[in-house]
């Protein structure tokens, strides 16, 4: 008797078979593998775990720590406790939000965001002599994703931040301006600012 095909979504809500990638560069690292549970505990410290981990994880983790903007260190607040369920229940409201406002699939949302506001290039500084310049390079497609996420959920976290506006919402306003190239978007914002400096420093 042959074994019946279960076919997966990712939470058991969105189905990820129809995501198209706009940029092929980034799709071995944009991790969209339908589980009824995102969690890696932990498993994604080996080479390339990152690559392995899916992409709402990702986001998740990335709202527990948002990271430095500058020099100056994020002020952590009650929405990022460091707790997954709490840091997940906040991607997920914000898909549910997005899903409402665009009447597309918010995972294809989030992904078309990512691919849009990730720098293709950005500075390092070179030491030359005891003179130090800075010279455009082009950006690695993890670090891509990397600093998409960063920007997006910064960008989301400035919104919200002493207002009434909860950060699922402010998230979920992020993402579909970052997906629409839209230049109020924070993560826009931030890639054009990098590639502007890239193309300073050829």
């Amino acid at each position: 008797m042959m074994a019946e095909k279960f076919d997966f979504k990712l939470f058991g809500v969105y189905d990820t078979s129809g995501v198209e990638f706009p940029d092929p560069a980034l799709k071995p690292y944009i991790n969209l593998q339908p589980k009824l549970l995102v969690k890696s505990r932990g498993r994604n410290i080996a080479r390339l775990g990152r690559a392995k981990t899916n992409i709402l994880e990702r986001l998740a983790n990335r709202i527990a720590t948002p990271g430095h903007v500058g020099k100056k260190h994020k002020i952590m607040t009650s929405w990022a406790t460091g707790k997954y369920s709490k840091n997940m229940k906040t991607v997920l409201e914000a898909l549910r939000i997005i899903e409402e406002k665009t009447q597309k699939n918010p995972v294809q949302v989030l992904v078309n965001a990512i691919t849009t506001a990730s720098p293709r290039d950005e500075i390092t500084v070179i030491e030359h002599a005891g003179a130090r310049y800075p010279q455009a390079v082009d950006t690695s497609p993890q670090r891509r994703v990397d600093l998409a996420i960063r920007w997006l959920v910064q960008g989301a976290y400035q919104k919200c931040f002493g207002k009434k506006k909860k950060m699922s919402q402010s998230l979920a306003e992020e993402i579909i301006k970052a997906s629409e190239g839209n230049m109020e978007s924070y993560a826009m914002q931030k890639k054009n600012e990098s590639e502007k400096q890239a193309d300073s420093a050829r």
